[in-house]
């Protein structure tokens, strides 16, 4: 890939993540003082795999996307196993009031999506694994479009960004924060407290791709790789098999990012 991003040096740069969890900050223990009794009374932990998250260095976690709550229950199980982690999110949620000036104090990186500044975004991500901190990704880069919630096909923005740095990648799943927020809803179901699913597995293999960051083929490869283990995962979760044919936005009229709901709501 014929860009800085490709480069072992990158203009951007992190601190290397300190306090405890790891990555913590007086920001991000503030957000985890006021959510985390929230989230321990509305819901019930399903937690299993923990034990493979790496305590230290750089890393990269992969999970499905099913409920804007998605990174606030995801993070819990990171949060209480040793781990504060950093997510790329999209521009608009910074600009919120108090919710902007506290998940930007904790050290999360604003970016455009689907515009000419979303190539800074990888760059971000690439100096914030450079630092030694873990990265949490949703390759699907939007809640799922599939109409049974299973994984849809994946951006290829975190293969070709495990390529070019070389961080593990561990994959997630995550089955129950939907009840609690339904996919583009602002209706929450606060009781009875639903139970939270979060299975973690070994980290990926994906030496097959690897010094191949340059080639489309390959990045999209690894991408369906990376989706394959995700769905697997959420199978035993969710105890049925996925659909043979992944869902891909690309091949459908829906938007790729977006609440498309809400559009199709409007056009009625």
């Amino acid at each position: 890939m014929a860009s800085p991003m490709s480069n072992s040096e990158v203009r951007i740069s992190y601190e290397p993540p300190t306090g405890r969890p790891l990555g913590s900050n007086p920001w991000f223990k503030f957000g985890a003082t006021v959510l985390r009794p929230i989230l321990n009374l509305l819901t019930k932990k399903d937690w299993r795999g923990a034990e493979k998250l790496p305590k230290t260095g750089a890393a990269i976690v992969v999970c499905n996307h099913l409920s804007y709550v998605d990174p606030l229950t995801f993070t819990h199980f990171l949060y209480n196993n040793g781990r504060a982690p950093r997510y790329l999110g999209k521009e608009s949620v910074f600009k919120v009031p108090i919710i902007g000036r506290v998940i930007r104090g904790a050290g999360q990186i604003p970016v455009s999506r689907e515009s000419k500044d979303a190539v800074k975004g990888l760059e971000h991500a690439i100096a914030v694994l450079k630092a030694g901190h873990l990265l949490g990704v949703y390759p699907e880069g939007t809640l799922t479009r599939d109409e049974n919630l299973w994984p849809m096909k994946a951006k290829t923005g975190v293969a070709r960004l495990a390529l070019i740095t070389g961080a593990p990648v561990y994959p997630c799943a995550s089955w129950g924060p939907e009840k609690v927020l339904p996919p583009y809803s602002k209706k929450l179901r606060l009781f009875p407290r639903t139970k939270i699913s979060i299975l973690m597995g070994d980290p990926l293999d994906l030496s097959k791709w690897k010094g191949r960051a340059d080639d489309q083929q390959a990045i999209e490869e690894a991408a369906d790789f990376i989706m394959d283990r995700i769905t697997e995962l959420l199978e035993i979760l969710r105890g049925e098999k996925a659909p043979a044919a992944r869902f891909d936005p690309k091949k459908s009229d829906l938007p790729r990012i977006g609440n498309y709901k809400k559009a199709q709501r409007k056009a009625k």
